[in-house]
């Protein structure tokens, strides 16, 4: 072999052993940014709406502490409402926010909550004198507490912009090494089909499920953003009328004598009042989800206890309700939630089955694909012997806000799903129209060191 090959196939051999390592270093390089985006969309989604939705929540209760107060003078009402109007203060003075926006915004709440202060003592001061309370200092007051719910709404829309930012910037990195890694693949090509092939079915391929992974994944978190101001927004131009309403409520339930009309009439408009105060929250819940406290869980805790809850419920409605007995299994849950989870689904499963139908709870062990990784798991179902899942329902099964009921909210599987997801599992199902549907909860398997 001449001289001159032999440097022609070396710098072949140099070449693909160059392509490789840009390959390699773009994987892994993609895989790290990955890993960073979505860590920073997970921190980036929390404080703010937690600021925001904990804020609204005090205010609300201040606003009904003082409603009480000024309805029934009691004495003590003005003392606690002081301590706890003061203890809100001291919150919102440890609150730091990265953004400059969000930093803002905060400055301002902390300046109008003073003035929302000052109008309550004013009210204060008319009850104090025993003097009857007219109705512009209550107005002064739900002026202030709106100005601060508003201002909560401005937090939210903050924190929005920021993360939307966020997004676009971890797309536009994404981006970059996706063109980076499809010039290299053109490049081997060039060199040989079969050392292509081999790349792209070790690394390429891969990499692009998780880039695709990633991208669904951020716009899920733009939707979830926009959503997360959806509810305050809701908390803002829903549940502050109905503070207002409510106090109305109360002056005339003072006048109203028991027994009449008019007071069955006002008991109706406050059960009313209530309901619309749960679905705000149903809206709220999905938005911010709680963190699970998780514990040791045995598997057949959580279905003997929705058991012994249902029960009744299903069997008055004439629909077989049984629950098979588990081998020895642990998870590491949230007992509370997990239940919620299986309230959510064996509703939905006995609506599904209609009378003279069946609803089965089991668990099993199982070794399936979790996070990226094989791994030993716990799998709850709740199977039921209805109707199925018509294709174009199954289609939308996990939108929010999508229901087949007249009076669902479309939250239920949504807020199921993100409880799941929560715990390290995921929520799956199977249905075959005319046979039946069964859901299954995936939650990874705990062992005892």
């Amino acid at each position: 072999m001449s001289t001159g090959m032999k440097l022609r196939l070396s710098a072949f051999i140099l070449a693909i052993a160059l392509m490789v390592s840009l390959i390699i270093w773009t994987a892994f390089t993609s895989a790290r940014l990955v890993e960073e985006s979505r860590t920073r969309m997970s921190l980036a989604d929390s404080e703010s709406f937690r600021i925001a939705s904990q804020f609204q929540q005090s205010i609300l209760a201040l606003d009904e502490r003082l409603l009480q107060f000024a309805l029934h003078r009691e004495t003590a009402g003005w003392p606690t409402f002081k301590t706890e109007w003061e203890a809100l203060n001291r919150w919102i003075d440890l609150q730091h926010l990265s953004a400059p926006k969000e930093k803002s915004v905060l400055h301002e709440i902390d300046a109008a909550y003073d003035d929302y202060y000052a109008a309550a003592e004013r009210l204060e001061k008319r009850v104090s004198l025993g003097a009857e309370v007219p109705a512009q200092e209550f107005g002064a007051v739900q002026k202030e507490s709106a100005r601060l719910l508003n201002l909560s709404f401005k937090l939210a829309q903050a924190h929005r912009e920021t993360l939307l930012a966020s997004v676009a910037q971890s797309s536009k990195t994404l981006g970059r090494f996706q063109g980076l890694l499809l010039g290299a693949l053109f490049l081997i090509v060039i060199f040989g089909a079969s050392l292509a092939y081999f790349v792209y079915k070790q690394l390429i391929a891969p990499l692009q499920v998780k880039l695709v992974e990633s991208q669904t994944l951020l716009e899920r978190q733009e939707k979830l953003a926009s959503l997360g101001t959806l509810a305050a927004g809701v908390a803002h131009e829903i549940r502050n009328p109905l503070t207002a309403i409510k106090a109305w409520l109360f002056m005339h339930q003072r006048n109203l004598r028991a027994g009449t009309q008019e007071e069955s009439d006002a008991k109706a408009i406050g059960n009313e009042i209530d309901r619309l105060e749960r679905i705000v929250k149903d809206f709220l819940v999905f938005a911010r989800p709680s963190e699970p406290q998780l514990r040791a869980l045995a598997a057949e805790e959580p279905l003997r206890e929705v058991h012994r809850l249902l029960a009744p419920q299903l069997e008055k409605a004439h629909i077989q309700f049984t629950v098979e007995s588990a081998p020895p299994m642990w998870v590491n849950a949230d007992p509370q939630q997990i239940k919620q989870v299986f309230i959510n689904l064996v509703q939905n499963a006995s609506e599904a089955t209609g009378a003279n139908g069946a609803v089965t709870l089991r668990a099993r062990s199982d070794r399936m694909w979790l996070r990226d990784k094989e791994t030993e798991v716990v799998v709850f179902e709740v199977a039921d012997t209805g109707k199925g899942i018509p294709p174009e329902v199954e289609k939308r099964l996990f939108d929010p806000f999508f229901s087949t009921k007249e009076s669902g909210t479309g939250l239920g599987l949504s807020i199921a799903a993100r409880i799941v997801e929560k715990h390290g599992g995921v929520l799956q199902y199977k249905t075959r129209v005319n046979h039946g549907t069964t859901f299954g909860i995936v939650l990874p398997a705990f062992r005892e060191a």
